[in-house]
């Protein structure tokens, strides 16, 4: 057999393996992976893709909220009217178009993977229960953008966010070096730091809000967000057919799994989890430097979102005054009108009877 078939055969047999090992994975390409959901948030397993731009509503459905367009997407069941996730965590990983991750609900194609946020969930969570000062953490460690809201401000005050912060947790104690097999990743390298750095924030998150629990149990329902982007960085300048990138695509897949468990178990089993794997996206986010605090106290009526006016706070005042003067008025209306129907004009009234004693002394 001559060399250039000998070649031609290994090719075929190589696209074969490649082809089974994706149909093994049950998704090609970037993909959505919903790690854990309580049984009232029905995910049907199945191939249909989704968009990218859809995922806020995605997550805004499955918290129990309304979008402003229906999302005839067959992914996502109706659930129960009065059930609601106490939690929504979503992760998205850039540099990767899928991880092997053992355990999850279901896997879903992610086409048209183009950049959003999660900002107007976050709205809609701080509209609705502002008394209650839900969680609302958004965090990108690569970018240094962070936005907190509500008991998040108290809750993960500590948590490092810069990349210098990050670096020097790395070096404490219960850093994640001590626990995980780094292989081919340095501990001096930038981008393997960087990697790193994103695994520790996972872990302290999960540590802070095992040393909250109390989050878990109000009502008010909590939403994190996160992203990841230290494998992008290993990509670009490893390959992703090097060691590093190799080592790196398995350790972040055990943390998100175990990371998926822990919160899963700490929110009674009634939260969420999402993670979004993206080799690229599309096209590039243009994102404001605000906080979501500095919203209008009134919304706009022509805003995306539809969402509603602002709460105000005398409402619930003017409602019942308003309410109970209603109730007042409308029971004395029917007890006047019963009374002048059922009244003797000859013995109730003082004019009809005054009138009898002057007819008879006449």
């Amino acid at each position: 057999m001559s060399p250039t078939i000998c070649r031609r055969m290994e090719a075929v047999f190589s696209a074969l393996l490649v082809l089974c090992l994706s149909a093994s994975t049950g998704v090609h390409g970037d993909s959505l992976t919903v790690l854990q959901a309580p049984e009232f948030v029905s995910f049907q397993k199945g191939d249909w893709p989704v968009s990218g731009e859809k995922i806020p509503d995605l997550v805004a459905l499955t918290m129990g909220f309304s979008v402003q367009e229906d999302l005839s997407w067959p992914g996502l069941q109706v659930g129960p009217l009065f059930q609601r996730p106490r939690a929504n965590v979503l992760v998205v990983v850039r540099g990767v178009d899928s991880l092997a991750l053992p355990q999850s609900v279901a896997s879903y194609p992610l086409e048209n993977p183009v950049p959003f946020t999660l900002d107007s969930v976050a709205e809609t969570v701080h509209s609705l229960f502002a008394e209650d000062t839900p969680v609302v953490l958004q965090l990108a460690p690569s970018e240094e953008r962070l936005y907190m809201l509500g008991k998040a401000n108290a809750v993960f005050e500590d948590l490092p966010v810069t990349l210098q912060q990050i670096r020097a947790r790395l070096s404490q104690d219960g850093s994640v070096l001590a626990s995980l097999p780094l292989n081919s990743l340095s501990r001096n390298a930038e981008a393997d730091l960087l990697f790193l750095s994103e695994v520790q924030v996972l872990h302290d998150i999960t540590a802070l809000l095992q040393r909250h629990r109390h989050l878990a149990k109000d009502h008010s329902p909590d939403l994190y967000s996160l992203e990841l982007s230290g494998l992008e960085e290993l990509s670009r300048l490893y390959g992703q057919d090097s060691a590093q990138y190799r080592d790196a695509t398995a350790i972040l897949a055990s943390v998100l799994q175990k990371f998926g468990e822990d919160v899963y178990g700490l929110y009674g089993n009634s939260a969420v989890v999402e993670v979004v794997t993206v080799k690229t996206f599309e096209a590039p986010l243009t994102r404001k430097s605000r906080s979501i605090l500095q919203s209008q106290q009134t919304s706009n009526p022509g805003s995306p979102y539809n969402l509603a006016y602002k709460y105000n706070f005398n409402y619930a005042v003017i409602f019942n005054i308003v309410l109970w003067l209603m109730i007042a008025l409308a029971l004395a209306v029917i007890a006047v009108a019963y009374n002048l129907w059922n009244m003797d004009p000859g013995y109730d009234s003082i004019i009809y009877r005054m009138t009898n004693q002057k007819i008879r002394m006449d």
